[in-house]
């Protein structure tokens, strides 16, 4: 039987959603990682100044061409609404410059640790924040998570602070924009344009840009730290926009599986029997985690279909 065109759209509409959600991931878990620590020499919290430069740059004209400035206007729209940009922007911020920083200093390893616990602060947030209620899986999934952290504890002596702060940063980011609503590229634009001044102030205190203009190779990858940033958001918002939340969830463990590869056979970084352990109950954790949320979801859709 001959397929209505509608039909023979759809799948290739979902293989284009799914190919733009992987390649958002492998942006985060490999590029982005080889592309910051490529720039070692620059500086962390430099490197952050021309990320929001560049992408205030790259994101406003795109914004501004598609979109219009009411489109800004209207999603800042109170001054309720710009503490809210304020709040994730100061998120947002100690997110990256962590993560840059625990690439440049061969911390990537913990960094990917910081991103597989990720998930598992997303639950405990929406309890916290949400009235969400914790299923048996999700309580079982949390108690082997925290084991694995407490075992590093235990045997570093010392609170693996750079993934506490990633996975920390980014779940209570996740949190505040999905309580506001907020558009992603937009919300983009608008937390970098708060930051701009700072920006622009400590490259100014550094002397004519800091690092830019001095090597042409060093400043093409400045300039490029925009676009690093825009495009995978872009291709995860058209992966977000057509996959299940459940595809989307099996997929976010690509970026921390890369990191975590990179940190230890590119970068030569340790791989103890402490890390070993640790990664080994976050695993677990997952995998419980990721198997009573795609039971529930089927549950669900057979209720539904009834």
């Amino acid at each position: 039987m001959a397929q209505t065109p509608t039909a023979a759209k759809a799948p290739t509409s979902t293989t284009a959603a799914f190919a733009a959600a992987l390649s958002s991931y492998l942006i985060w878990g490999l590029v982005n990682p080889v592309f910051f620590k490529s720039l070692g020499d620059v500086g962390a919290v430099e490197i952050v100044a021309h990320r929001v430069v560049w992408t205030v740059v790259l994101v406003g004209v795109a914004v501004l061409a598609t979109r219009g400035p009411a489109a800004i206007v209207n999603a800042v729209g109170s001054w309720r609404r710009l503490g809210v940009f304020l709040v994730t922007t100061l998120l947002v911020t100690t997110n990256w410059t962590v993560f840059i920083w625990a690439v440049v200093n061969s911390r990537l390893v913990e960094a990917s640790l910081g991103y597989f616990i990720n998930p598992l602060v997303n639950v405990l947030l929406g309890v916290l924040f949400l009235n969400e209620r914790l299923s048996r899986g999700q309580m079982l999934a949390v108690a082997i998570a925290s084991a694995g952290v407490g075992s590093l504890v235990v045997s570093y002596g010392a609170v693996p602070w750079v993934a506490l702060s990633l996975a920390l940063s980014f779940g209570f980011y996740a949190l505040v924009r999905k309580k506001a609503a907020v558009d992603p590229v937009i919300g983009l634009l608008v937390e970098t344009a708060l930051l701009l001044p700072a920006a622009l102030g400590y490259l100014l205190w550094l002397g004519g840009g800091g690092a830019f203009g001095h090597a042409w190779g060093e400043s093409i990858l400045l300039v490029l730290a925009g676009p690093m940033t825009a495009v995978p958001l872009v291709l995860f918002m058209i992966g977000a926009s057509r996959l299940t939340l459940t595809t989307m969830g099996l997929l976010q463990y690509v970026g921390p599986i890369g990191q975590l590869l990179l940190g230890v056979l590119v970068y030569g970084e340790a791989f103890t029997a402490s890390h070993a352990t640790a990664f080994a109950c976050i695993w677990l954790a997952l995998a419980v985690f990721t198997a009573d949320a795609v039971h529930s979801h089927r549950t669900r859709a057979a209720a539904t279909a009834k």
